[in-house]
């Protein structure tokens, strides 16, 4: 049976944890990370700096070195890894869980992943999957459906805690308000490509869109998309096959652009009536987070966990089908909802302060279910 959290749900043990936990998390400056952990009772370390990386960067990470976590045993109480693994070697990474172990740092490993984004081949990045489940002294995880196939493939129990929220304000009206004006209310579709990363299944995502947009206008529902894209990209032949399938659609708007800050990001979101994620492969995604704090429909491909994240009418999932076939259905199911609302319109506004008012409770409480977590592993090395 999946283990869910809830506020109050963890029980701490009977010696007394320290009221202040001292934990060094891997990474620190992370959105996700700062989010979980919140609560006043947790002191996160900062992201020692890789030699000649530029302010900010935390990356590769200098925490997990052995001879690191030896110099700095008494800095800290406990070992949380996120993200940053795909640096090292599994044995290396064994190497360096042994050494936390060794210094009194109890591990915990939240799997976001349980297959890489970032990679194409996935053999080495499996192989470190075993190592840290098995290491780990308590598991975390985002979806019901990741935490079975923990307690599948590895006979882990991993405590599921939803992801929280990556808004960190509301947009501007500014475009909102000029899509009130446009009366035509054309189903204005998007998707971002961002720099073409590995899971990004580019090609046969925007030829989806482009004949699941077209399909649409062939049954009478007014469609247009746009797809954004990284000037600087990691698939130079890739971003040129997206290029000549956006040319011969008169359907679909490219906008080639650099990276954008937080809040150009939200605004570029909320300027949409629906966005498609283009991913082909991969477990949890913080980008569907961020489109549903904003309060706008998404159609997901039936691939890892995304459509558990959050279960309403307004998420719709497809088959990654170059045809568009079920693409083009997941559309119309957005297009004829009642809970999928559109750009500029009163409605999306009042859903997304709903929204908002449930991530502060969830929110809280995702960060004191950590904070337990903590608590409770501490407590049990002191008994």
């Amino acid at each position: 049976m999946t283990q869910l959290v809830s506020p109050g749900a963890l029980a701490s043990s009977a010696a007394s944890p320290p009221s202040t936990v001292r934990l060094l998390s891997v990474p620190a400056a992370h959105p996700y990370v700062r989010s979980v952990t919140a609560s006043s009772g947790i002191h996160v370390l900062d992201d020692p700096r890789p030699p000649g990386a530029p302010a900010g960067q935390w990356w590769p990470p200098v925490a997990l070195d052995p001879q690191w976590i030896r110099e700095h045993a008494a800095d800290a109480d406990i070992l949380h890894i996120h993200f940053g693994t795909e640096s090292f070697t599994p044995e290396r990474l064994a190497d360096t869980l042994a050494a936390a172990r060794a210094v009194g740092w109890p591990i915990v490993f939240t799997v976001h992943d349980l297959v890489h984004p970032q990679l194409r081949e996935q053999g080495v990045y499996q192989r470190q999957l075993d190592v840290l489940i098995a290491a780990a002294d308590a598991l975390l995880t985002l979806t019901p459906g990741a935490a079975a196939e923990i307690e599948r493939r590895w006979g882990r129990r991993a405590l599921v805690v939803p992801h929280p929220s990556l808004l960190a304000a509301p947009p501007s009206r500014r475009r909102a308000v000029l899509r009130r004006s446009n009366r035509a209310r054309t189903l204005r579709v998007g998707m971002h490509l961002k720099d073409l990363r590995s899971n990004v299944a580019a090609e046969s995502a925007v030829e989806a869109l482009r004949n699941a947009v077209q399909s649409l206008a062939d049954d009478g529902i007014d469609a247009a998309a746009e797809v954004r894209m990284h000037r600087s990209v990691r698939d130079p032949t890739a971003r040129n096959r997206v290029r000549e399938l956006c040319d011969a659609s008169g359907r679909i708007t490219l906008v080639e652009h650099d990276r954008l800050d937080d809040a150009r990001l939200a605004e570029s979101l909320a300027s949409l009536d629906a966005c498609v994620l283009p991913y082909g492969y991969g477990t949890h995604s913080g980008w569907l987070e961020l489109c549903w704090d904003l309060a706008l429909p998404l159609a997901v491909p039936e691939v890892g966990h995304y459509a558990e994240q959050h279960v309403d009418d307004s998420i719709a999932t497809f088959a990654p089908d170059p045809s568009g076939v079920s693409l083009a259905s997941a559309l119309r199911s957005i297009a004829g909802s009642a809970g999928a609302t559109r750009s500029g319109t009163v409605a999306r506004d009042r859903e997304m302060e709903r929204r908002r008012r449930r991530r502060a409770v969830d929110d809280t409480a995702v960060a004191n279910a950590h904070l337990e977590v903590y608590r409770r592993l501490l407590a049990d090395r002191r008994s």
